[in-house]
């Protein structure tokens, strides 16, 4: 398993347990973003994100070696609320997390498409651009949401904010096929 190291990329992704559903509602995927801000933002920058139904996608930039832990808080803490809202009980997201270092800017700026991308490669929405449980909003009109300080630094390797809305409209298949990446 990829140890998570300070000043480092990674994507973290994971899904419930046997693929069941972790966010069944909007209420739901809010309080997981607020949790996010909560758990992560002292430990982590979020450069992008997606919840879906059953799995979530996050691009993040470790700023502390407590992060590991930050990320654990985040997991037991949204389980236990989730647990005692659906009146269940046991591991709510598979374990251990998935977890891949980001070694270069071409990978992560796919990997912000992919994550965008993904309610639409779903078919949960028609438009991935009205989704409202991942950054791309975000990107596009600065709404105040956990993203990352570094949301300029993202936009810059597209270009800016033209160039970032056109690349979104690409065929994502040769990332999907390069990365093997396809939830």
């Amino acid at each position: 398993m990829e140890k998570i190291e300070k000043d480092h990329y990674y994507h973290i992704f994971n899904r419930g347990i046997n693929s069941c559903i972790t966010f069944r509602n909007e209420d739901n995927m809010s309080y997981f973003l607020k949790l996010m801000e909560r758990h992560l933002v002292e430990n982590i920058d979020i450069i992008a994100y997606c919840l879906l139904n059953n799995h979530f996608h996050l691009i993040v930039k470790v700023l502390k070696d407590e992060a590991t832990q930050a990320f654990s808080n985040l997991f037991n803490a949204y389980a236990k609320a989730f647990n005692k809202q659906q009146n269940r009980t046991g591991t709510l997201f598979e374990r251990p997390y998935k977890r891949i270092k980001i070694l270069d800017e071409n990978y992560l700026k796919n990997l912000v498409l992919y994550i965008h991308k993904n309610p639409e490669k779903h078919n949960i929405v028609k438009s991935f651009t009205s989704y409202k449980f991942s950054s791309y909003q975000s990107y596009i009109n600065s709404n105040n949401t956990p993203l990352s300080k570094e949301q300029n630094y993202i936009l810059n390797i597209f270009g800016g904010v033209v160039n970032f809305k056109h690349a979104h409209k690409s065929d994502l298949s040769a990332f999907e096929n390069l990365t093997g990446l396809k939830d």
